[in-house]
């Protein structure tokens, strides 16, 4: 029975500990951390946020090396026409922007696209404990993070925080 009683404490402990870990608001340093857009003008997350306020948004952490980023495109690209509403946020962490700007057009990516200055160790990337991209976020029409981390374009985790 004691056995039973430690099993069920350290699951509840285990699973309260993950819900904390994916918060719902950004920090403020990961708010005014500094992206490139696509003319090569300096702007910050908060900014890039504000543009889209009241609009369901998908981010996707991403770059034009990433094997597995690149193989996700297709599914992100069903999302997009599943979901015309939904502003698709395009970051990349590429080495260069030129690789970047290349990478948008050779995968044809439509959406918002920005340069995450200073990429992996980056705020925004600290504050998003990022180790693996593809990574996906959705921020809802309030702004709030609605899902904090899916890797796969067709995981059910992001296909349900779609759902209105």
């Amino acid at each position: 029975m004691k056995k039973i009683v430690i099993i069920l404490i350290l699951f509840i402990a285990i699973t309260n500990c993950k819900a904390q870990e994916e918060p719902i608001v950004f920090t403020e340093k990961a708010l005014a951390d500094i992206f490139i857009d696509t003319k090569g003008d300096e702007i910050a997350f908060s900014k890039i946020l504000k543009a889209y306020k009241g609009k369901q948004i998908v981010i996707d952490i991403w770059a034009s090396w990433c094997k597995d980023c690149v193989k996700g495109m297709p599914k992100i690209k069903k999302l997009q026409t599943n979901n015309k509403e939904t502003v698709f946020l395009f970051l990349s962490l590429d080495k260069s922007e030129e690789a970047w700007k290349k990478g948008i057009k050779k995968y044809t990516i439509e959406g918002e696209h920005y340069f995450i200055k200073s990429g992996w160790k980056s705020e925004f990337a600290s504050f998003l404990d990022l180790d693996w991209i593809p990574r996906y976020l959705v921020i809802d029409k309030t702004g709030n993070i609605k899902l904090f981390r899916a890797v796969k374009a067709d995981d059910q985790k992001l296909k349900s925080a779609l759902k209105i």
